[in-house]
């Protein structure tokens, strides 16, 4: 347990870039808190202390607006960032690695009993006010954008986008390698941006990706010519 515990915190360095020392983490990070007593509530549950468990785990939701059921499953190194209004139902499973933003809700459609909550992979991201319904399964590394709204399986490496949630998806090509690596370059981090995404602001940062690119090869050209020009012999005749 306690190293799940390290490993919860640990995990916040990696992906929140405000997150200063583990003292900041523990006293001020209510993601982590929720997770700890989720930790605690959970162990509850699976010792047939149910109304214990449930009771501790209101005491989280009091203290930190998040809503984790004891009876989920939830694997190593999850984060939850601001986590406002989270709420993550009984039969809900969340892989290792996965990141949730504030108001995601991992929900039910019905009213049965048994499995009615969703399945996440490993390294999944859901971003903020984000609704995964049903029991669905994301696959591994899949990301959620924002408000949407998830009915259906999603699969692995895939982005979903919009109410009702649409996958937007394309081959890795070489022309999206060159512009992550430019933009690597010129210090543009392209998080979340989603290959070949048909929206006029994406297809401008393409644009300019691909122009910066041909500038640069166009440059390279200019020295090598240049430096070609300068290490040739001087052909000229002296009397």
């Amino acid at each position: 347990m306690f190293e799940r515990i390290r490993e919860d915190i640990s995990c916040v360095f990696d992906r929140d870039p405000a997150a200063r020392h583990a003292l900041e983490i523990l006293t001020c990070y209510p993601g982590v808190h929720a997770v700890l007593v989720y930790r605690l509530s959970n162990r509850l549950w699976h010792l047939e202390l149910k109304w214990l468990a449930r009771f501790v785990s209101h005491i989280g939701r009091f203290l930190t607006g998040i809503e984790i059921h004891p009876g989920a499953t939830i694997g190593r190194r999850f984060f939850i960032d601001h986590g406002m209004g989270v709420v993550i139902g009984e039969t809900a499973e969340i892989g290792d690695d996965c990141t949730l933003y504030h108001g995601v809700t991992l929900g039910g459609t019905s009213w049965e009993k048994g499995k009615r909550h969703p399945t996440l992979g490993r390294g999944v991201v859901i971003g903020a006010g984000a609704k995964v319904l049903g029991p669905i399964m994301v696959g591994d590394n899949a990301r959620i954008g924002s408000n949407a709204v998830v009915v259906r399986d999603v699969a692995p490496q895939t982005t979903v986008v919009g109410v009702p949630g649409k996958v937007v998806q394309a081959p890795v090509t070489d022309k999206f390698r060159q512009r992550e690596e430019t933009a690597r370059k010129i210090g543009f981090d392209a998080y979340g941006q989603v290959r070949d995404m048909p929206d006029p602001v994406s297809q401008a940062l393409d644009s300019l990706l691909d122009h910066a690119r041909e500038v640069e090869r166009e440059i390279a050209e200019l020295k090598q010519q240049i430096g070609a020009a300068q290490a040739a012999p001087s052909t000229e005749e002296h009397d």
